[in-house]
């Protein structure tokens, strides 16, 4: 004959209603999905170093805003600057790519092929790829995740409808490069530009600066900065980390719209579990006097409560865990990404909070309930219909 321990009596009993079980579990699944994409949001923008070679990069560009240009001329300027390595002009292009369709959109930015790699040392091109895309003014080097997802190869003849610019490149494939993770982006000959658009030329739309080691980037930025305070077109310099959080400000507090997502979620995952183990445990009145009578403490009555509802919550949370981490793949590794960068994952951290935020909201749902429970009277109990 099994013997019933106190464990196994408390995950039969939170399955004793099936319905209402996997109804809970799927509920708090859901909710653990959401919070866990926002938190994996949340650590990508605010948390996230970025590979360890973007640490050692700074991007400077116009004091007011991105969408003014800077003179090429500073260029050489900054390479002056003490623990400075190489500097290369970007310009964001932003053409469309065959239609509007989110799938073919992807981002494009002109530069220097010259200097390119020096300071964009985390890709990885072959040599000879490398001296095609530099001898050719209309080439272009592309990731190899963005090679694969259109079908190109070296050779293949790319034509971007200019949206920002009135223009529109006809491009060759030069140059296809590897990196972790893979930024699904092109980049071609700012040369190009300055020919087909005579005001662009001797313009940027900022630089590219890598500096010999991290801890040079204060130094460097502050340098730069003062020394074109008073030029026309003043600078603002920063690590590449906040050039990039620059980006997502532009789209609001989304700090504040993260956070308020995620008190939301944690608020519904109380009220699911909390509704679940309210009505378990006053359908189960009888039971809990007949526990008492069998010799279970108040205590041990508090307990097996509790731990049925931190037992469901867990599980739905790793379910919603299991879940967030498929959509993240999926958005990442799959031509339905859209160009999200692969760099998003789900990280063991993550998961552990996750996790703990389901624990944490199990216990808090069934306290009140379990401790009503737990000091039912014996004869009240017995006497109970319902």
């Amino acid at each position: 004959m099994a013997v019933m321990t106190k464990t196994s009596f408390m995950v039969r009993n939170a399955f004793r209603n099936r319905r209402r079980s996997v109804l809970t579990i799927l509920s708090i699944a859901f909710s653990l999905l959401l919070l866990t994409l926002m938190m994996t949001i949340w650590r990508s923008f605010y948390i996230d170093p970025g590979p360890p070679e973007s640490a050692r990069r700074v991007i400077t560009r116009h004091r007011v805003s991105l969408t003014f240009l800077l003179p090429s001329y500073y260029r050489d300027k900054m390479r002056s600057v003490p623990g400075v390595v190489a500097v290369v002009p970007m310009t964001y292009f932003g053409g469309k790519y065959k239609d509007d369709r989110p799938e073919n959109a992807f981002v494009q930015f002109a530069t220097d092929p010259g200097e390119y790699l020096k300071v964009a040392s985390d890709k990885t091109v072959p040599p000879d790829q490398l001296e095609a895309w530099q001898r050719d003014r209309a080439g272009a080097l592309v990731d190899v995740e963005l090679a694969k997802k259109f079908g190109w190869k070296i050779g293949d003849h790319i034509t971007l409808k200019g949206t920002f610019f009135p223009v529109n490149p006809e491009l060759t494939v030069r140059a296809i490069f590897t990196m972790d993770p893979p930024p699904h982006t092109m980049y071609f000959n700012a040369a190009y530009l300055d020919e087909a658009l005579p005001w662009f030329k001797g313009k940027a739309g900022f630089f590219d600066i890598r500096v010999a080691s991290a801890d040079d980037v204060p130094k460097v930025a502050s340098t730069i900065d003062d020394m074109f305070r008073n030029a026309p077109e003043p600078t603002k310099t920063e690590s590449e980390h906040a050039f990039k959080l620059s980006f997502v400000a532009m789209l609001g507090n989304v700090k504040a719209f993260i956070l308020s997502i995620c008190g939301a979620v944690v608020f519904a995952i109380l009220l699911v579990s909390a509704n679940t183990m309210a009505m378990s445990i006053r359908g189960r009145t009888r039971e809990v006097a007949v526990l008492k009578t069998l010799g279970f403490s108040g205590g041990n009555v508090l307990l097996l409560f509790v731990g049925e509802a931190v037992a469901l919550s867990v599980l739905g949370g790793l379910v919603g865990i299991v879940a967030a981490t498929g959509v993240v793949q999926l958005f990442t590794h799959s031509p339905a990404g859209i160009g999200i960068s692969t760099g998003l994952n789900v990280t063991a951290p993550t998961m552990l909070a996750a996790l703990l935020v389901a624990a944490a909201v199990g216990f808090l749902s069934a306290c009140l309930p379990a401790y009503r429970a737990s000091h039912i009277n014996i004869v009240e109990g017995l006497r109970h219909i319902g």
